[in-house]
């Protein structure tokens, strides 16, 4: 069941897709939306990013910059790609709440956490993320990749995931936006538009979900709008990267307050440096390892040939 969110009154509509709907039914849709497509979500991602969601992910959890130790929060984590990418930074010590509204999406993510065998721990909640199910302060960051255009008020969710973060926590959003070259928005329009949702409905039998993504991409909020948004909130050190000429886009923002900027690059510089050590430490190991068991190993004694010539 989802909660009736207070925020939205009866007479009010929101966007889903191209389509206004009722905005305390919009959630139900996404519900929906994403019900019916959990099982191929991964795959699908894949084919339709031709892979790039890959190193999206990666720049993203690099930009979050965890340290060992930390509590990190990935909202609308579904499958949970950035849970366990995180889960992989964070040491024993770390811990990884993986916040989602989608039980079917969860239950994906959740068989392929257990097959990671992740460093950190992980736990899964299920809730909204306009309602968070947190206490203030509880998470020295937050990530959001590809889901926050979901949310019926996007700044009510971001203002949740300010409230959540501790005086100098970070926020990471990935998510989609549009090419920033006039000839390659074009070409990406067609793509989106035409092709698109016709692959959609070739691998899921599910058009309407592969049409809804576009059109919800091109409703979201583009990269300075977005930014004013977190600043408005209250967010300090805004800034963002778009990648692949603008396709995707990773925002940041830095709770006001705990240590400045100096600092944490600091700390970051030391977290980079002792795993490189760590890291450099190993393959001489391995080195060393590999060296005795070559030396243990029976050495022949090398054939001998008499070269000089006959008479000497």
């Amino acid at each position: 069941m989802i909660p009736n969110n207070p925020h939205t009154p009866s007479d009010e509509t929101a966007d889903f897709g191209f389509r206004k709907v009722p905005a305390d039914q919009k959630a139900k849709y996404v519900l929906r939306h994403f019900n019916s497509i959990a099982r191929k979500y991964d795959f699908m991602n894949t084919l339709l990013s031709f892979g790039l969601h890959y190193p999206w992910k990666r720049d993203a959890v690099d930009v979050l910059a965890v340290k060992p130790g930390d509590r990190i929060i990935d909202i609308c984590g579904g499958t949970a790609d950035l849970t366990i990418r995180i889960a992989q930074e964070i040491g024993p010590e770390g811990q990884v709440y993986l916040y989602d509204i989608n039980r079917a999406m969860m239950e994906v993510g959740s068989h392929k956490i257990s097959k990671s065998s992740p460093v950190g721990k992980i736990s899964l909640i299920q809730g909204d993320a306009e309602q968070m199910a947190s206490r203030s302060g509880q998470f020295d960051g937050a990530i959001v990749g590809f889901g926050i255009r979901n949310l019926t008020h996007i700044e009510e969710g971001l203002k949740e995931m300010h409230r959540v973060l501790k005086p100098g926590g970070k926020l990471v959003c990935l998510e989609f936006s549009r090419p920033t070259s006039p000839w390659f928005r074009r070409l990406y329009d067609i793509y989106s538009f035409y092709l698109m949702p016709w692959i959609g409905k070739l691998f899921t039998g599910h058009r309407e979900a592969y049409t809804y993504l576009p059109e919800s991409i091109r409703k979201f909020p583009l990269q300075e709008e977005l930014s004013a948004k977190l600043r408005g909130i209250g967010f300090t050190e805004v800034s963002y990267r778009n990648l692949t000429n603008g396709i995707a886009v990773i925002h940041q923002g830095r709770k006001a307050g705990g240590k400045d900027e100096k600092t944490h690059r600091a700390e970051r510089m030391a977290h980079s440096v002792e795993k490189i050590k760590k890291t450099l430490l190993h393959r001489c190991r391995d080195s060393r390892t590999a060296a005795r068991q070559h030396s243990s190993k029976r050495l022949y004694p090398l054939p001998t040939y008499d070269l000089r010539p006959r008479g000497f």
